[in-house]
Order: C-alpha cells, then structure tokens, then sequence
C-alpha cells in the first residue's frame, strides 16, 4: 500500500507540472498534504515540520548563495570573462554552447550543483540573450555538467557509496575517472548538437553586434564596482577554496561571504537596500521551492512511503540479473535515485545489492562505483532542490525542463556505464 502511495504520489505531482496544472511549488505542498491527510493524517504537522527543518540549512545556503553571487554579478566581477566568451565566440551559437560546457565542468569541481548554477547562469545568461539562444540547452548543458562532477569524493554521493561498503573513497573515486571523461567527451557533443541548431535556427550574429555588445559591457551601469575586481575575485576564490576543505558549515560561509561582499561594495545603507530589492523575486521564488520540497519530503518519508518505495525496488531485481549486477545496479540506481533519496539507496539499498553481487565475485567497491554511474538522473528528481533553483535562475518551468533534459541526462548515464565497462572499472559479467 505505502509503495503504491509513494510512487502514485509522485507520478501524480509530475503530471500535474509537466502538464503545466500547477506550478511546482504549489504541486510541492498540496499533492503530499493530500497523501498525508489519507495515510497519517493525526502525524501530518509533525512530519511537515521536519522536512521543513531538515530543509532548512540548504533554504539558507542557497537564499545567501543567490545573494553573494548576485552581487558579484552587480559588481562586474563576471564582466571580464563574458567579454572573454563574446571575443572568442563571436556571435557562433555553437561556440557559446560548447563554451557553457567548458566553463560549467570547470566550476563543478567545487562538488556542489547550488553553486555552479548560480556562478554560470549569472556570468553567461546575459550572452545567451543577446544573441538569442533558447535558456533550455543552457540548463540541459550545466545538469550534464553536475552529472559528471557530483561524483567527485567532496560531491557527497562517493562518500556515501565508499561509506556503506566499508571501502576508502579513493577506491572508488580514481578508477571512475576514464568513464567521468567519457562523461564529458558526450556532454561536449551534446553541446555541439544544440549549438548547431541555433546556428542554423539564429544564423551568427554580426560584428558590429558584438562590439556593440562589448561596448555595452564597457559602459557598466553604477552599480558597477570594476575598481573593486581583484578583491571581489579574491572573495570569491578564497569562499569556494573553504567551501571545497568544509572550513565551515555551507550556509555560514555564504552568509558571511554575502555580508563581506555587501560592505566592501556597496557600503551605504541605501546601496545595500537597492541591491537586496533587485534580487529578492529570485530569492523568495527558489527559497519557497526549497521549504514546499520540505513539505514533500517529509511526508514522503514520514509516512513511511520511502522506505516502502525502497524495498519495492529492491523486490522487483529478478534473479536472472544476478551475474550483471555491476552493470543493473548502474541502471538501477538512477531510477532508484530518482524515486528516493540518495541516502535511503546507499545505505538502505546499496548494502543489499552488494551482498546478492558477492555471490557472483563482484566486490563491494566495484559496486560502490556502480551505483554512482545513475547520479545524473537523480538530479531530475523532485527530491534534489537544487535543480529548481536552476529553472528559476535560467527562467523555464520545472517540467518543460524535465521533458527537454530527461533523454539527453540518460545518454549521458549510458555514456558512462559504457565507460565503466570498457574501462574495467566496473565488470560486465561476474562468476560463480
């Protein structure tokens, strides 16, 4: 029963967004109250509040995180490398993209999907306006970026996976670098697919555009601090460098970091004011997302559909699978991330697929990197608040961009099992 509810519940609020019902918070908060109030509603405040709660440090990390980045962008701290991109692409759509691919790697080596988003879409949005380029293959190209990177061992899934079976992180990390690059390799052509298609749909745009463009960006506003470049650069820098050692708690680092960045730029309180008001719809959206998604997951996991939706995945592996369960756990885990959280799969699941693969001489750690070839799926889930932070910074709805990205995210899955395989990373066929 539970299992059925769990997942109804969640087929449910993605009909009702992708079929453009409801907007994503109000389907957030009122499709699991409905739940709630059917199976335990003498629990229901209960369980709400502490979604809420859990919620509550990553609604604070992203609120601070929008903010700082906002005004770094206010500043012109990005000014110099949009001008970079618009010399080098000259107006080429497919340049732009292939570029986005670049840049949204690169920043992703911090492990944290939140931050690329907010760093990218402020530095390159403006480009992607001026020439014309649909906002959706930008939020298709940085979620393959995060599906590669967030397996980095500071990403947090690596952790978990070395963690349930008792293996060094390093052991699963380093041998999963030649299928990552894989990774990338198949990101870059994905954005050199969309690229070509905005060539031809928008044609490249003339030179005269572009120095006009860059002439814009030489003539900032007054709220540009260009003076203040290097010290804004060496905030940001020295932030992502505590952000990566965990010097301290995310969401203090960015709060910090945002009231640093508030009194070195914009040292009045009037400025202060005018700055907070041009960026609080951005703010109050993606942070109503965040506490409505606590509302969901609380309930998911309070009434006891998320461990019920765990062990029906588990139920329904057939025994046939059992030499290939290296490769099936890859395949499994991104629909199992996608349904539950990655903490109830690594450690609620994981421990029993690699109990059942020992059978066939397949080791813990070769599972361990197994189940984390199906993370970039379970950024499309409704349980990764991240990614509405994304839609909102990029300006597409949740479902449209679950539609536009989901096919191109499973490729990038198989592009890395694939690697896996051919690398012997993994192993295709274990052995009685």
């Amino acid at each position: 029963m539970l299992t059925f509810a769990g997942f109804l519940m969640i087929i449910v609020f993605l009909a009702l967004i992708m079929t453009r019902r409801l907007s994503a918070l109000v389907a957030l908060a009122l499709v699991p109250f409905v739940f709630g109030l059917v199976l335990d509603p003498a629990g229901l405040g209960t369980m709400m509040l502490e979604g809420l709660t859990k919620l509550a440090p990553t609604g604070a990390m992203l609120m601070f995180g929008i903010l700082f980045f906002s005004i770094m962008t206010d500043a012109g701290l990005f000014d110099p490398l949009i001008t970079r991109v618009i010399r080098i692409a000259k107006g080429d759509p497919l340049k732009i993209l292939v570029g986005t691919a670049v840049v949204g790697t690169a920043v992703a080596l911090d492990g944290d999907g939140a931050t690329t988003y907010v760093i990218c879409v402020t530095a390159l949005l403006p480009i992607y306006k001026v020439v014309g380029i649909r906002p959706q293959y930008m939020a298709t190209v940085l979620l393959l970026s995060i599906g590669i990177m967030n397996i980095l061992p500071w990403g947090g899934p690596t952790a978990r996976a070395a963690s349930a079976m008792h293996v060094e992180v390093a052991d699963v990390f380093v041998p999963l670098i030649p299928a990552m690059m894989l990774g990338f390799a198949y990101q870059l052509a994905v954005a050199a697919i969309f690229g070509l298609r905005e060539r031809r749909r928008l044609g490249v745009i003339s030179e005269d555009a572009v120095a006009h463009l860059i002439t814009d960006l030489e003539n900032p506003p007054d709220y540009r601090r260009p003076r203040l470049f290097w010290v804004n650069l060496g905030l940001t820098l020295g932030l992502l460098v505590c952000l990566i050692l965990g010097l301290l708690p995310l969401p203090i680092l960015f709060i910090l970091a945002t009231a640093v960045a508030m009194a070195i730029n914009y040292p009045t309180l009037s400025e202060q004011k005018a700055r907070l008001e041009a960026h609080s719809y951005n703010v109050v959206s993606v942070i109503g997302l965040i506490f409505a998604a606590g509302i969901f997951t609380g309930i998911l996991a309070g009434t006891g559909m998320l461990d019920a939706m765990s062990a029906g995945l588990l139920a329904i592996m057939p025994d046939a699978i059992g030499p290939y369960m290296a490769p099936a756990t890859a395949l499994f885990s991104a629909v199992a991330t996608y349904a539950v959280t990655n903490d109830a799969f690594y450690f609620g699941m994981l421990p029993i697929l690699a109990h059942t693969a020992e059978a066939y001489g397949i080791s813990g750690v070769e599972m361990a990197r197994a189940s984390l070839i199906g993370q970039p799926v379970h950024l499309l889930s409704p349980l990764v608040a991240s990614t509405y932070l994304l839609v909102n910074l990029v300006g597409v709805e949740y479902g449209d961009n679950q539609r536009a990205s989901i096919l191109w995210v499973v490729g990038l899955v198989l592009a890395m099992l694939a690697g896996a395989i051919l690398f012997g990373t993994i192993p295709l066929r274990g052995v009685l």
